[in-house]
């Protein structure tokens, strides 16, 4: 079946071939990562609010539903909740935590405060090992997250499925004529719950019946075909940065309309080293796209002058570009359409999406003003997809493996990574640094096992031997992390040899540096860049 619905809070489902898991969101730190764990097994998934109606079910005919986790307790005034005839739609439902406690509490179950509060890994005994829990061991190690808990099942008729000594009903079933739910008290879609996936996948395909044929080549074909409706004869201007979601973006946003596409590269002067070259060489050269590169060095250089104020530097450089971009689209004939690489995370953390209890965390760049102050109609062929999942479909188009598996570069460039003042010197000094540690990464075989790697040029002067003679000169800070999703993030344990190697690098080749200093911090409480 196809489906290419809009719901009230005007977000468009894709036009997609296959079976669809909604998962309902309650505000969950993890919701996302449930929709994950579902596409990753070949079915698509899409997070949807707590006030979605049956009517809205209904239309996009799903083959299971997942209610998520959240932090709220079902007797708080306000918790989020639901249309109680979800349950009675003959659709499985998967509670996970949260989820499992408000289907309890409304099909006439007791959820109360745990006498012992699970936070952190447990074990769990599987009385029951058929449909969800098929072909698992008897005991499980599971991550819970909970202060409450299901006590009695009461009108629910709750089966129970698994235990551990202080937690009797850890997961459990309700079937009638009319209902099949199953509810887990622990959470199957992080990692520290080894035979999660495998719960899901029992979800999915035990009793769902779900198809895997959730596949990349497919989301292309329907997204471009969706891109064509709505474009029709016009143009779209795609700000392209380089970076793997804009080049994903314009390389499919080519492949549907071709000729109708212009791509407008902004050289800031605050760019890597080989980083325009490379744009062109893969968009211009191989694709035979209309690129147009715009050189705005000295206007950014210029408007970041004595400025040492990390948000200030940001508006700076934001309202340049906008000036920039404008400036440049006005000669594109018929441009009234402007796209961007927009990733479902974006859309969810801004509060633009559907997910109702999480939305809000941040206002991200690629979901704010730009269209508006352009007067253009935005396209984002990426919406729906996950890093991870861009990055397929940037293998599926083509794009070389230096594009789809760098790492992610901020907006503002090296700007954010010259701490205080941004002059053309500092920017250079960096770029050397910066450059040794990417060669050092690749050639000790660890750049796709990281996530972002990067030097930092910090505001201090250190004293410093070199030769016979003393030197006054700056510090540079080698940053490397590990993450899923860039919510959060742990420092990279890089070897000690390869840390030594970069050091001397860049003390004995780049001139004015005497000094680097490996970041050893954790986000949260610092973020993955400095500024």
């Amino acid at each position: 079946m196809s489906r290419n619905t809009t719901f009230k809070n005007s977000v468009t489902m894709p036009a997609i071939a296959g079976d669809i898991v909604p998962v309902i969101d309650f505000g969950g730190q993890t919701a996302q990562l449930i929709s994950r764990r579902i596409r990753e097994a070949g079915v698509y998934s899409v997070l949807v609010a707590p006030s979605i109606s049956l009517a809205e079910i209904r239309n996009m005919a799903p083959k299971g539903i997942v209610l998520s986790g959240g932090p709220a307790s079902v007797y708080e005034p306000g918790a989020p909740t639901i249309d109680p005839a979800i349950f009675d739609l003959g659709i499985p439902v998967l509670g996970i935590c949260y989820g499992m406690q408000l289907a309890a509490h409304l099909l006439g179950g007791r959820v109360d405060r745990s006498d012992h509060r699970e936070f952190g890994r447990a074990i769990v005994g599987l009385s029951d090992r058929s449909d969800l829990f098929a072909s698992l061991p008897e005991k499980m190690t599971v991550w819970m997250s909970h202060g409450d808990q299901v006590r009695e099942s009461g009108e629910a008729h709750f089966e129970t499925l698994a235990s551990t000594p202080t937690c009797p009903q850890a997961a459990v079933r309700s079937v009638t004529k009319t209902r099949r739910f199953f509810g887990v008290q622990f959470h199957p879609e992080v990692t520290h719950t080894p035979h999660g996936s495998e719960v899901i996948q029992n979800f999915l395909f035990n009793i769902c019946s779900c198809r895997n044929t959730w596949r990349m080549a497919d989301f292309a074909g329907a997204a471009a075909d969706r891109v064509r409706a709505q474009v029709g004869s016009g143009h779209i201007v795609c700000g392209l940065s380089g970076g793997v979601d804009s080049s994903v973006a314009a390389a499919l946003l080519h492949k549907a309309v071709g000729k109708q596409l212009t791509c407008v590269f902004v050289d800031t002067g605050l760019l890597r080293n080989g980083e325009r070259e490379l744009v062109e060489v893969t968009f211009r050269d191989h694709f035979q796209m209309d690129l147009r590169v715009v050189d705005a060095s000295a206007d950014f250089l210029a408007d970041l002058s004595g400025i040492t104020e990390p948000q200030e530097k940001r508006r700076r450089i934001g309202h340049r570009f906008i000036e920039v971009f404008k400036h440049a689209s006005r000669d594109i004939k018929d441009a009234h359409f402007l796209a961007q690489g927009t990733l479902y995370p974006d859309v969810i953390e801004s509060g633009q999406g559907h997910a109702g209890q999480s939305a809000g965390i941040k206002l991200h760049h690629n979901v704010g003003g730009l269209p508006a102050e352009l007067g253009f109609e935005l396209v984002e062929p990426l919406r729906e997809l996950f890093k991870d999942e861009v990055r397929k479909l940037g293998e599926v188009l083509g794009l070389p493996d230096q594009i789809i598996w760098r790492h992610p570069f901020p907006g503002p460039g090296l700007a954010v990574r010259v701490l205080g003042e941004v002059t053309k010197p500092k920017l250079e000094v960096l770029r050397e640094c910066d450059e040794i540690v990417l060669e050092e990464i690749i050639a000790a075989n660890l750049y796709r096992k990281t996530s972002q790697v990067f030097a930092v040029l910090l505001p201090v002067q250190s004293v410093g031997v070199m030769g016979d003679g003393r030197t006054y000169d700056s510090c540079v800070a080698v940053r490397a992390v590990e993450t899923q999703d860039f919510m959060s993030a742990d420092w990279v344990r890089l070897p000690y040899e390869v840390l030594s190697t970069i050091s001397s690098r860049i003390i004995n080749e780049v001139r004015g540096v005497n000094r680097v200093v490996y970041d050893i911090s954790s986000k949260p409480p610092a973020t993955i860049e400095w500024e």
